[in-house]
């Protein structure tokens, strides 16, 4: 008889273990990915939080990549929009490597008379369009690397359209943030059944040439951005500041890819609302004027808020313009910006969209440095408890995040 208590309780520990496995091995949990790209990257970095639960995946092959985070161990869900198929096959494009990643550092501007992505003299057209590939298909070198903190480092030659050389030093140093500093920074108690995950990166870029960077040839910018999974119930939130248009200028650009319609962008008091379902490529963006240091997204489906903190100097309104064209003024750019992908001509690059933030336009002398910080927080659980977050965070409820 006790040998048969022995098996039954032998036999329901290894169906538990067998059920919690399967549920870690589907898509769509941090496990999978863990798993997945663990397969393909043996240098993967796992940042983690053994109590809680957080997790943060980061690949020095891309970048010191943020590629996804989970709030709840491997069978947790994986926030992350990660492009399978284009990392199974292991060759990077030649326009641009869309291996996604939910953080990833890029440089700007992108278009303009000092674009980094167009070569000199060629007009402004996606079969001129290229990502340096520093930025997309060259790894980022590790420096050091704990349970909750990796720092890369990647020196860097590029030239923009007019033909200015610039020399720099680029650092990048991912934490995963703990539950009581989430709470600092949101200004509030998180309760025990709100499940959380936050990293932040901190990117430093430094010149190394010897002559000062200037309006006239040129200026670099930070530029952050974060390729998250779309879904029919996803919109983005990005707050702004009210006033009139004779100080603040417009609030929003919002025809980068055609004018949207109020189905898709919603105006409101001091908000925008934006529809981040891939259906429909789109983007918007807020001026230095007009942002504030916040923006995020709320999914519905799988009751997630997410918030996305950033670096907005007081007063600075010099930011890089990367519309894809010779410009009137080309340091009237946007501060934060949003992105769904959607289909073009029959294809699409995946089920995604973006919170993106910039530093401004740096002008740096020989030796000096510039910091941006993004941060990135998801939250999980009960909906009224998610409410009461939103209603603090963003002053909004959560139906206020819905079209």
């Amino acid at each position: 008889m006790q040998y048969m208590k022995r098996y039954l309780v032998l036999l329901i520990l290894l169906v538990v273990l067998g059920a919690c496995q399967k549920q870690a091995d589907q898509k769509g949990t941090f496990g999978y990915d863990l798993a997945f790209l663990k397969q393909h990257h043996s240098d993967l970095v796992l940042l983690k939080d053994t109590a809680s639960g957080a997790q943060v995946i980061v690949l020095p092959a891309y970048q010191g990549r943020v590629m996804t985070s989970t709030s709840d161990g491997e069978k947790g869900m994986s926030f992350g929009w990660i492009n399978y198929d284009l990392i199974a096959k292991g060759t990077f494009s030649e326009h641009f490597t869309a291996l996604g990643g939910e953080e990833r550092f890029w440089l700007g501007p992108e278009g303009g008379q000092f674009a980094l992505y167009f070569k000199k003299g060629a007009e402004f057209t996606f079969d001129n369009w290229y990502v340096p590939k520093v930025i997309d298909s060259e790894p980022f070198n590790l420096i050091s690397a704990n349970a909750t903190e990796a720092k890369f480092e990647k020196t860097m030659h590029l030239e923009n359209y007019t033909g200015t050389a610039f020399d720099l030093k680029v650092n990048r140093n991912i934490s995963l943030l703990e539950l009581n500093s989430i709470n600092k920074l949101l200004g509030l108690e998180l309760g025990s059944d709100i499940r959380s995950v936050g990293f932040q990166s901190e990117n430093i870029l430094t010149n190394t040439g010897s002559k000062t960077w200037d309006q006239e040839t040129g200026l670099l910018s930070i530029w952050v951005l974060s390729m998250l999974k779309s879904n029919d119930q996803t919109n983005v939130i990005i707050p702004f500041r009210k006033g009139d248009s004779l100080s603040l200028g417009k609030i929003v650009t919002d025809d980068y890819f055609g004018k949207l319609s109020a189905d898709r962008l919603k105006i409101a008091d001091g908000h925008l609302l934006f529809k981040a379902d891939a259906k429909q490529r789109s983007k918007i963006g807020v001026s230095p004027k007009r942002a504030l240091p916040i923006a995020g997204s709320y999914d519905a489906e799988n009751k997630v808020l997410t918030i996305a903190q950033f670096t907005l100097p007081e007063g600075i309104t010099a930011y890089v313009n990367s519309t894809w064209k010779i410009q009137d003024d080309p340091f009237v750019g946007d501060a934060v910006n949003a992105y769904t992908d959607g289909p073009i001509d029959g294809k699409q690059m995946g089920k995604f969209y973006e919170i993106e933030s910039s530093s401004p336009a740096l002008s740096l002398t020989p030796g000096a440095n510039a910091k941006h910080i993004h941060r990135t927080i998801h939250l999980s659980g009960p909906v009224e408890k998610l409410n009461e977050i939103s209603l603090k965070v963003f002053a909004l409820s959560l139906d206020q995040l819905k079209f």
